[in-house]
């Protein structure tokens, strides 16, 4: 469903590239533990994070482990609100490289789904610029499916036209 919540789509992208090279299925089972972890996902707090901090997150068993990964939160919460300062929102930043209306795709197969497109390619390039770390093209779109911003569900989908 279409998101608009800032605090939210910080969340979901944090989690999409926790995810990188993982199930999905793993990080869903992690997820409160991230929000624990993560101080609910508060990009304020997340940007104060300091050396000791980031060693404890590295032996919390409940999240990846994976230093690089956690040190992107970090980094990405800093992004995240400077976006925020120079957009009035990160959901303003973000909606744009969709026309800031969902694209609803008619998809009758999951072997239609892509992995990435355009518009995906344009949000992971304008985010590493901005100092966004594991945001690839591929993380990007499945990000854009998660928040709304992509209707990838098949036209047999109960949720398709919902959304």
């Amino acid at each position: 469903m279409p998101c608009h919540d800032d605090r939210v789509l910080f969340e979901f992208l944090v989690l999409e590239g926790a995810q990188a090279g993982l199930s999905w299925d793993t990080i869903l089972k992690k997820r409160e533990s991230y929000r624990a972890a993560f101080d609910g996902f508060d990009p304020h707090k997340i940007a104060r994070y300091n050396q000791r901090r980031l060693d404890s997150l590295v032996r919390n068993a409940g999240i990846v482990r994976n230093r690089l990964k956690i040190l992107s939160v970090v980094k990405n919460a800093r992004a995240f609100l400077e976006a925020q300062k120079e957009f009035g929102s990160f959901d303003r930043y973000v909606w744009q490289f969709v026309g800031a209306l969902p694209r609803n795709n008619a998809r009758k197969r999951l072997s239609e789904v892509p992995a990435r497109s355009a518009e995906s390619d344009a949000m992971s390039r304008d985010l590493k610029k901005r100092g966004f770390t594991f945001v690839g093209s591929t993380i990007c779109y499945a990000f854009m499916q998660a928040v709304g911003m992509v209707n990838d569900h098949l036209v047999t989908c109960f949720r398709y036209r919902r959304v």
